[in-house]
């Protein structure tokens, strides 16, 4: 099985993907090998990457918390919920440890929640990636709900230094992780990454993690490049994902994926 990250990995500083990395993904789905995208994306940033590559297996999306079926186009399970009493007791900490910071929450809508739009964000939140994206609430409609995902965003600090500050207020409650330098991070249930939601695929494939090679940019790829037989760490990644890869490939921008997939396919 071969499992990419996408921003940073598949696509590169163009945020597109090449005719090379495209004809070597299809080649070794041809081949018979699942190809599996694990990503901080939620379900609706899937489509742009799956459909392209012509993947109808599953994606391992918002790291780990939710399965996705890029064929069916729909959500196969969900992991690791926070609930809106967590939310709030988390919004009081980093109030008091990150003065300024706002929050978005992510959710996966079902049943009678189908209509409610997905991404919440508070006013002023921003986003590395571009702003315009989510529907602004107030704080208590933020977190008025359970979600998959807590994003906290801070325009005076970078990715790294919100991390350690937050890192330090919480004790196995949730995780900490950040696939951007732009001053965001991400706050998942404890326990709940890339590498639950790949060995849930695995488990669901019959595929042994040995025969797995996962690539990855970034710190909330590290336990996804650990727990894979093979991991492979991007040239342009950060160095906590290139510790913990047992390669290191080209960077996004020269098809480093495609470097190394070209070996077998």
């Amino acid at each position: 099985m071969i499992a990419s990250d996408v921003d940073g990995t598949l696509l590169g500083p163009s945020e597109s993907l090449t005719g090379r990395t495209i004809a070597t993904v299809r080649r070794a789905i041809e081949a018979g090998v699942p190809f599996v995208l694990a990503t901080g994306r939620p379900p609706r940033w899937i489509a742009p990457v799956a459909k392209p590559l012509e993947l109808t297996g599953y994606a391992v999306c918002a790291n780990g918390a939710v399965l996705y079926d890029c064929g069916r186009e729909e959500v196969v399970a969900v992991h690791g919920l926070l609930a809106p009493e967590l939310l709030h007791d988390i919004a009081h900490a980093l109030d008091k440890a990150l003065p300024g910071c706002r929050l978005a929450t992510e959710r996966v809508g079902t049943g009678a929640d189908h209509e409610m739009r997905n991404f919440v964000i508070e006013p002023d939140y921003h986003n590395p990636w571009g702003d315009g994206e989510g529907r602004t609430a107030p704080r208590a409609e933020v977190l008025g709900h359970p979600a998959i995902k807590l994003l906290v965003s801070h325009l005076g600090m970078s990715s790294e230094e919100m991390a350690d500050g937050v890192n330090a207020l919480f004790d196995r409650e949730v995780d900490v992780t950040y696939s951007s330098s732009g001053g965001l991070v991400e706050l998942s249930a404890h326990g709940i990454t890339k590498a639950t939601g790949l060995s849930d695929v695995a488990e669901r494939l019959g595929i042994e993690r040995e025969r797995v090679i996962a690539f990855g940019d970034m710190p909330n790829d590290v336990e996804m490049l650990r727990w894979a037989g093979h991991g492979v760490a991007m040239e342009n990644g950060h160095p906590q994902a290139q510790s913990a890869a047992d390669e290191i490939t080209g960077p996004a921008g020269e098809d480093g994926v495609a470097q190394v997939l070209e070996r077998w396919f």
